[in-house]
């Protein structure tokens, strides 16, 4: 095994052999000033290329078209609001109407049956009160009221019977 990492360690050592030569004479005098302060000035004996800050004419170009593309697009945005501005504040006027037209609607309905119900009373005969109790009470519904209703199955049970046998206002 000792051998094989011999081998290995020759292999490396023929093929890193030219790199000292590659490598600027003031780097491997500043090396062991690197290594020791970690001072980046000893990298100043490389040449280095300015960075260029000029921006390339594609670029220049595509910013160009890019911009307008945001401003039509911003163009387009503000015309699509105007309109839902407009759709909107137009659904609100016929709501308004409906709402109104409804609560006029409800209006008529309510006058006219307080003026029903206000020439019943006044049309009050003898013998013809169980018959509007019967009308004002609503026998149409089933006895089994829902949980929200409160169950008046019993009054509605007594007002029938004392209908169908009224009671002699002699004995009473």
């Amino acid at each position: 095994m000792s051998d094989l990492v011999e081998d290995f360690l020759a292999r490396e050592k023929d093929g890193l052999a030219g790199l000292e030569d590659e490598i600027p004479q003031a780097f491997q005098e500043n090396s062991n000033d690197f290594n020791d302060d970690n001072d980046m000035n000893s990298f100043e004996a490389f040449e280095t290329k300015p960075i260029s800050t000029e921006v390339p004419e594609k670029i220049k170009k595509w910013r160009e078209e890019q911009l307008l593309r945001l401003q039509d697009k911003d163009a387009a945005e503000e015309k699509a609001k105007e309109a839902l501005r407009k759709q909107a504040e137009k659904e609100l006027e016929d709501w308004y109407k409906r709402h109104e037209e409804s609560i006029g609607k409800t209006k008529t309905m309510n006058r006219n049956a307080e003026k029903e119900c206000v020439a019943d009373v006044e049309e009050i005969e003898p013998g013809t009160e169980w018959e509007r109790i019967a009308k004002l009470c609503d026998f149409t519904q089933s006895t089994k009221a829902s949980k929200s209703i409160k169950d008046n199955s019993r009054m509605r049970s007594i007002i029938l019977q004392l209908k169908q046998t009224p009671l002699d206002r002699e004995k009473a």
